[in-house]
């Protein structure tokens, strides 16, 4: 088994998870089949690696969108909050790269790459937020346009007064309560 791929035991276990999440949040995904998304999972033993990722770092990922031009089921983290599992990093590794002191461990941009997923653009991020009421007491990074990465800033948003919030930061940020939401399609 390689490294990118889940035991049976796990393949099973995350089916269900996936199954329960899927079931109890009809509303995200309305008019979808549970059996023919999981007949596509089953299909694609490298997706389902990915979707464990998400899932093992806190993100809770759930079906949000058919695209009936590519035939793909369209997963996102749907956690309430910021992913625990990837929370205190920076935008990028130039971000990081750029702290003389108190790095942190990673950045958004290489870890999403790593998992096998993109940040969710800021469409995608307000897409999110008619589905629930997501990071009440987070933030998350989103992709940033390449003029203000180029400035040295990046963006994250965040929902407050009921309300969902666009801002910036320097890309070297961090904070105990900011990761980064991401998406796969499979």
């Amino acid at each position: 088994m390689s490294k990118k791929e889940l035991s049976v035991a796990q393949t099973h276990e995350l089916l269900n998870t996936l199954k329960t999440r899927f079931e109890k949040n009809m509303e995200r995904h309305k008019g979808i089949e549970w059996d023919k998304v999981q007949a596509k999972l089953e299909a694609n033993a490298d997706k389902l690696w990915v979707l464990d990722e998400m899932e093992v770092t806190g993100g809770e990922p759930d079906i949000v969108d058919y695209d009936e031009k590519t035939g793909e089921y369209i997963f996102y983290d749907c956690s309430a909050e910021s992913p625990k599992g990837r929370r205190s990093i920076c935008y990028d590794l130039e971000g990081l790269e750029s702290r003389k002191e108190h790095q942190p461990e990673n950045n958004a941009i290489d870890m999403a790459a790593a998992m096998g997923i993109e940040l969710l653009t800021e469409e995608q991020y307000r897409f999110l937020q008619q589905l629930g009421r997501f990071d009440t007491k987070t933030s998350s990074w989103i992709v940033t346009p390449p003029g203000i990465r180029k400035l040295g800033g990046a963006l994250f948003g965040d929902r407050r007064y009921d309300h969902v919030f666009v801002y910036h930061n320097g890309a070297q940020s961090y904070y105990a309560a900011r990761a980064f939401r991401g998406l796969l399609s499979v």
